[in-house]
């Protein structure tokens, strides 16, 4: 895109992620003069390696999960996976070869001004990127995201090892593939491997999959994985990776036991970078991972953060509800502010697993007076009718001080929908006799949160 001859905008945004793109878009709107940068694709790591090629996948795989138990339920079936479908899926939403060509098109029709670059910072409200300098009236907005985390496991770095990225651009899945990494997206992407055929190995350093979320979270999908086939390491972490294009991969784990497999995904977390930001040249401290800011999503004046690198959690939705946050304050406009004290997060494994608010472990370790409440779903009416596949459970976790919920977590079919329910109840602090007067429709898996509230009696 060609650049106007006086570079001084109103508002420079570094990053054009889902956060990144919104802020951008929304100034422009508002008839800001706005520079958009962005060395990878606009839209960021969601449309094109992230939320949804990932749930697409989830979605098929899902679905072969389902016609092999009608041999249980509906007579019979047999189920034979074929990933083409699947891979032609997320190329055509990809616009086959990854091109952001709509999603530039559409900043750009906003009103913006895009350049393809790495923007680095150079001082107060100035941006250097393709040796070319820019200046902000109001400032800077930082939405450069993450990029996957590789750790430092000694022969590591020398093996052609994937991460999202090439997980989500393969056409041909491998026989076996070990998975370092038992959080949501190694969990996520080792269920669909699984279901698609390939024989998964999954290693987490923890105690639990899914480390983040109640234990009883991590140990019921843990029972659905071995279950469905997989074999799960936790507790051990990764010593060495060895690779030959004979053998494949080796990982050797803690205890000494070698874990063997034709792929290997690192699915390890999320790193920033700072440093090359240059942050530092306005006197920002770059050796923290984050950005901290203040509730308007300030730095210091004229530096704004928003999504992953703002390191609230690393979430789509966290993301844009900060974008309006900070947009908002940039135009002077009233603000709605952030209530992370009922931030919502799903899984989508099957069971899926949804969570907001706080743990037990950290309600208690925040000081609050807890009480809990636990109920599987098949024992409710729900999880009894629907049989196959109704593993998970409602779990509350309620400030018996206050009488409202603080945390709360769905695992089960439809996991992160009944979460809906009780996100509302943490973000709004709704008293728990209000909880337990509504009239819940029977027989749904919301109606759960009723059988679970009678159980803190």
């Amino acid at each position: 895109m060609s650049s106007p001859s006086n570079n001084e905008v109103d508002v420079i945004v570094i990053g054009l992620g889902p956060a990144g793109e919104s802020v951008g878009g929304q100034l422009a709107e508002a008839g800001l003069r706005v520079l958009g940068i962005e060395a990878s694709l606009v839209g960021g790591e969601c449309p094109y390696w992230g939320c949804v090629p990932s749930k697409m996948m989830i979605r098929a795989a899902n679905t072969l999960a389902e016609a092999r138990r009608v041999n249980e339920m509906a007579g019979s079936a047999t189920a034979t996976p074929d990933w083409a479908p699947v891979a032609r899926r997320i190329r055509e939403q990809a616009t086959d070869t990854w091109d952001d060509t709509v999603a530039v098109d559409r900043f750009v029709g906003k009103g913006g001004i895009f350049v393809r670059g790495y923007g680095r910072i150079v001082g107060p409200n100035t941006v250097e990127v393709n040796e070319e300098t820019w200046t902000a009236t109001r400032g800077i907005v930082v939405a450069t995201g993450t990029l996957a985390a590789v750790p430092p496991i000694p022969g590591l770095a020398d093996t052609p090892y994937w991460t999202n990225h090439e997980i989500i651009e393969n056409e041909v899945l491998p026989e076996s593939m070990i998975v370092l990494g038992g959080g949501a997206i190694g969990a996520e992407l080792s269920q669909v491997m699984q279901r698609f055929g390939v024989q998964v190995t999954v290693i987490e350093g923890e105690e639990r999959l899914l480390p983040r979320n109640e234990p009883e979270a991590g140990d019921a999908v843990r029972e659905v994985f071995e279950a469905e086939g997989m074999t799960v390491h936790t507790g051990q972490f990764a010593t060495s990776v060895a690779h030959s294009d004979a053998d494949g991969f080796t990982v050797t784990l803690q205890d000494g036991t070698e874990v063997r497999g034709e792929r290997l995904l690192v699915a390890t977390g999320r790193r920033t970078f700072l440093k090359e930001l240059g942050v530092a040249s306005i006197g920002v401290d770059d050796s923290k991972p984050f950005l901290d800011s203040d509730e308007n999503m300030q730095v210091q004046d004229g530096l704004w953060t928003v999504g992953d690198i703002a390191g609230e959690g690393m979430f789509t939705h966290l993301g844009l509800r900060q974008a309006n946050v900070a947009v908002a304050h940039i135009l002077g406009s009233p603000i709605d502010p952030l209530n992370l004290g009922a931030l919502s997060a799903v899984t989508f494994t099957d069971p899926e697993v949804g969570s907001v608010g706080m743990t037990e472990a950290e309600a208690r370790a925040a000081g609050i007076n807890v009480a809990t409440a636990f109920k599987p779903v098949a024992h409710t009416a729900r999880g009894w009718l629907h049989q196959q596949g109704n593993e998970g459970f409602i779990k509350l976790v309620v400030d018996a001080d206050r009488d409202v919920l603080v945390g709360a977590t769905s695992v089960g079919p439809h996991g992160g929908e009944v979460l809906g329910h009780l996100s509302l109840a943490v973000h709004a602090a709704i008293p728990i006799s209000t909880l337990r007067s509504m009239i819940y429709a029977y027989p749904t898996f919301h109606m759960g949160i009723e059988d679970t509230l009678k159980e803190l009696d």
